[in-house]
């Protein structure tokens, strides 16, 4: 379908840094050096300044971030990991790829983020790490996060996949933890022209560890001391995010300006719930997500789509109730909190580039739909 809004154009993106862009990927392509170039390295430090982290390593993909963090902190087969069900299926999927088992605590109903609270109900001793998301682009309630951690000698590798740049009292994602996990697939706040991802941490031999695992377990050429991976950053997609990374803060600026004004916007219905920023959290944006009435829900999402306006469930069927994590034996209201944000949850178009009329078709036409008791 064609859509007269769409939930990311990013087509508009490109637009507004064409130029540079086709001149670092003309600079990449001149010099043949497409594996572990200089753009990766250079992008390395410029994310962990950017994060206010001392290391970074590149990888292939934000799943492949959380999973190398993890196995790089000591996690293995038959621990158990911490994490939440409302969220993509990456972050359980790499527990499970190192033979660890994710176990999950439900979230808070006003963030969507992992409720601190239920944690240690959850923690056995053979819990060894807690996988905390900050979903949406605001981050987790981090302090309680650690002294939970810090009481249970647990290591902590934030999922930052739809954060770079949030911030939670004055420390950016990513540099809360024992390591922090980035995404940099295309449709994130910060995406390459294809998959790609980074490990952040200050942790000097956690460090160490992932940049063996991410290159077959090489210190140097032929010299392999463990079993390891391929899974680089290429230096088409570095060279490409540096250009971005210096637009990012602006971006966020503007998305953040964007959620303003849905919420002006929407105050007065009351049929809405706006996103909840809470204290200390300077939030990003990846997406603007509102609860609605599950019987209303679906029936917004398609009076948006006849009127040509993307709007999308994040996510649908939560990660306990997906049918390969049937072994873990969750039912159906285990995990009350995330499915029913599953079932009323609906991300508007909340990208930088939204014009101010597309801003306000959406708005009307929301606003219309509620109106008319549709």
């Amino acid at each position: 379908m064609s859509y007269k809004v769409q939930l990311l154009d990013l087509k508009k993106q490109y637009g507004t840094i064409k130029k540079d862009v086709d001149g670092a990927l003309k600079r990449v392509i001149d010099e043949q050096c497409f594996i572990l170039g200089k753009d990766v390295d250079d992008l390395e430090k410029e994310i962990a300044s950017y994060c206010g982290t001392k290391y970074a390593v590149g990888v292939a993909s934000g799943t492949d971030a959380i999973q190398l963090a993890l196995q790089a902190a000591g996690v293995g087969k038959t621990d158990e990991v911490i994490t939440v069900p409302f969220t993509f299926i990456a972050t359980a999927e790499a527990i499970s790829n190192i033979g660890a088992k994710p176990v999950f605590v439900d979230i808070d109903p006003k963030t969507y983020n992992m409720d601190p609270t239920l944690i240690e109900k959850k923690i056995t001793n053979k819990t060894k790490a807690i996988v905390p998301v900050h979903l949406y682009g605001q981050c987790v309630d981090m302090d309680r996060i650690m002294a939970i951690a810090k009481k249970h000698d647990l290591k902590v590798v934030e999922d930052c996949a739809q954060a770079i740049g949030a911030v939670f009292k004055d420390k950016k994602a990513g540099s809360l933890g024992s390591a922090g996990a980035i995404s940099f697939f295309p449709s994130k706040n910060l995406g390459g022209f294809g998959d790609g991802g980074m490990v952040v941490t200050d942790d000097e031999k956690l460090y160490e560890r992932v940049k063996l695992l991410h290159l077959h377990g090489s210190s140097a050429r032929y010299i392999h001391s463990i079993i390891g991976y391929n899974s680089r950053l290429d230096t088409i997609q570095a060279a490409v995010l540096r250009v971005k990374l210096k637009h990012l803060d602006k971006w966020s600026e503007a998305r953040r300006e964007n959620a303003e004004y849905y919420n002006r916007s929407f105050s007065k219905i009351n049929e809405i719930t706006v996103p909840t920023v809470t204290n200390h959290n300077i939030h990003v944006y990846h997406q603007y997500v509102v609860m609605v009435d599950s019987k209303k829900r679906d029936k917004l999402m398609d009076f948006l789509g006849a009127n040509g306006i993307e709007a999308r469930v994040y996510y649908p069927i939560p990660v306990h109730l997906q049918d390969c994590y049937k072994d873990l034996g969750y039912k159906k209201g285990d995990l009350s909190v995330a499915e029913k944000a599953a079932l009323g949850t609906l991300a508007l178009p909340v990208y930088p580039e939204l014009e101010a009329d597309e801003k306000q078709l959406v708005v009307n036409k929301v606003t219309e739909f509620f109106n008319k008791g549709l």
